[in-house]
């Protein structure tokens, strides 16, 4: 049945259907490049847009990428595998180090551009962190840069009146980041919750993430509160969909 099946699936999906096994099996390894749109056509028997619709496919699945009259190669970008519960423990950051250590190990990891400015709130994270209408919020706004390649922007907000002086409000933040300075201000952060959504990418983010057409982003939501149950940091993550794999582990 499951041959069947296939056969009523366009000629398209088929085709990328044969190269993705390549692909998983290791025919088509990591730089490598698929056969082009003349090839497929000339294996197949299929006309050039139907080609190009199966290349397209692989794209928008984050498999392969393709350079301006090179061709489309495998992408040799190691996904990264966001640990959600273990990077945001005290004993990661209450140790001094960086929340991102437990995602990407030994990979080359760069902040290519911080800003830091003190503004008025936007209103949903105004409600969040409840701010009154004069209150302002320190805006750290950062894009991540992982083995060269761009995979997420981000931008957090904290009350502008419990940072403000602190380096929380400097580029560098210091060993442990934001919630390890939060804690030495006596506002350490004991709860997270975070929403994660998905949609195209809006504005420039898929020029700033240097996304393949088509691909599609992760929005992560994060909020910290403190032991008091207040809440002290607003962080919303866009994220290139195909770099990632969002892992959860927790006790039944």
């Amino acid at each position: 049945m499951s041959g069947r099946g296939s056969e009523r699936q366009p000629k398209y999906q088929r085709i990328a259907a044969e190269l993705r096994a390549g692909i998983e099996a290791g025919e088509y390894g990591p730089g490598e490049r698929l056969p082009g749109e003349n090839d497929l056509m000339a294996a197949h028997g299929v006309a050039r847009m139907t080609a190009r619709q199966a290349l397209a496919l692989l794209q928008a699945e984050g498999l392969v990428e393709a350079r301006k009259g090179a061709g489309v190669f495998v992408r040799d970008f190691k996904p990264i595998r966001r640990h959600g519960v273990e990077r945001l423990a005290h004993t990661q950051w209450g140790s001094g180090r960086s929340i991102w250590a437990a995602d990407v190990g030994e990979r080359d990891l760069v902040v290519d551009s911080v800003e830091v400015a003190e503004e008025a709130a936007p209103a949903a994270v105004a409600g969040i962190l409840e701010l009154g209408e004069e209150d302002l919020v320190c805006v750290r706004r950062r894009r991540f840069v992982l083995d060269s390649k761009p995979v997420l922007l981000s931008v957090s907000y904290l009350p502008a009146e419990l940072v403000s002086g602190t380096p929380i409000t400097q580029p560098d933040t210091g060993p442990g980041g934001t919630y390890a300075r939060l804690g030495e201000l006596g506002h350490r952060p004991v709860r997270f919750r975070e929403e994660v959504r998905s949609r195209m990418p809006k504005g420039d983010e898929s020029a700033r993430l240097d996304m393949s057409p088509g691909m599609p982003v992760l929005l992560i939501g994060r909020t910290a509160y403190d032991d008091q149950g207040r809440a002290v940091e607003v962080n919303e993550m866009v994220l290139d969909a195909s770099a990632y794999v969002l892992e959860y582990g927790f006790e039944a």
